[in-house]
């Protein structure tokens, strides 16, 4: 009783220290956003120049030297940093709900207003490290995320209407360093040893459940390459690992697992069994094709095992919205 009783106090605490840290970050924020804000107006009215700013960093230091963070350098990203957002409304508000670094990957890194909306909205949602963030950023995942056309069954469709984000159309596995080539057995033991980046690259969602997930249908054993839970959706994900292009043929073998697992496995307040064939390679129009007349909740993605082109797919982006 009295050890239930001290757990309140201790999530008191911690909801208490949340709050702070949260009260603590905007302020800053807001500091960094009211400086650069001082120093844009200062050189926008031709009263200020380099010079300047960095005889502003040299008082700082010589006068307050218990302030750190106030470089020349640091000074002039607080500028830019306000510069990014001072136009967009909509925007303002968000940076002061992610720390001042992963502000600072996501201004420094980003073009566009849309792609840093889109990291700004994903850090806060994913909880993302500064380490996660810049990876992802990295991978192209904003752009992943415009141009993909992820392959989906309708019936997979028609079960969830909520799929944004949950799914992508190409996973990059650039931190495997597989040899080329590689088989199934070679991507399925690297990707279980990185599971932690593999979760982030799938989705913080995705809960790891087993690798060589056993099912037992008759008399006969059959293994699943790696089974997960996805607790948006509320159900078991299996991933079939295809080393080369895909066959129309490799959804049959996916099809009787997914079965398998909504008979034998799923409990009953549990969504239907999702099933995800991951190729090295794919053809839309064969993949279009093949899952037509699927009756099982599948899809197929792609592989990659290097870092997409970032300018590739943005030139890409603009074929697609010109």
């Amino acid at each position: 009783m009295l050890e239930t009783q001290f757990a309140d106090i201790v999530s008191l605490i911690k909801n208490a220290r949340a709050v702070a840290l949260k009260t603590v970050n905007s302020t800053l924020i807001n500091l960094y956003w009211n400086i650069g804000e001082y120093i844009h107006n200062r050189v926008k009215n031709v009263e200020w120049g380099q010079s300047v700013v960095k005889q502003l960093a040299e008082f700082l230091s010589k006068n307050e030297p218990d302030l750190k963070g106030f470089s020349d350098k640091n000074l002039w990203r607080m500028k830019q940093f306000y510069e990014s957002y001072k136009d967009y409304p909509k925007l303002s508000p968000l940076v002061r709900e992610i720390s001042w670094s992963h502000n600072l990957a996501i201004f420094s890194r980003c073009n566009s207003p849309e792609s840093r909306e889109f990291y700004i909205k994903l850090s806060k949602k994913e909880n993302y490290s500064f380490r996660e963030l810049d990876r992802q950023i990295s991978s192209g995942f904003f752009e992943r995320s415009i141009i993909g056309n992820t392959k989906l069954s309708t019936v997979l469709r028609e079960l969830h209407t909520d799929l944004e984000n949950s799914f992508k159309d190409t996973y990059v596995f650039e931190f495997l360093n597989l040899p080329e080539p590689h088989n199934e057995s070679d991507l399925q033991k690297k990707l279980v040893q990185e599971m932690r980046n593999f979760i982030l690259e799938l989705g913080k969602d995705f809960l790891f459940i087993s690798e060589e997930y056993k099912i037992q249908v008759g008399n006969s054993d059959f293994y699943i390459d790696l089974l997960f839970y996805h607790r948006g959706l509320q159900c078991l994900v299996a991933f079939e690992l295809k080393v080369d292009k895909f066959k129309p043929e490799h959804l049959g073998q996916l099809n009787f697992y997914l079965e398998a697992l909504d008979r034998d496995v799923k409990k009953s307040n549990e969504n239907p069994s999702i099933g995800i064939l991951l190729c090295k390679d794919k053809d839309n129009e064969v993949v279009e094709y093949a899952l037509s007349r699927s009756l099982s909740p599948t899809l197929v993605a792609e592989y990659k095992t290097q870092l997409p082109d970032k300018k590739l797919l943005q030139r890409k982006i603009h074929e697609l919205f010109k």
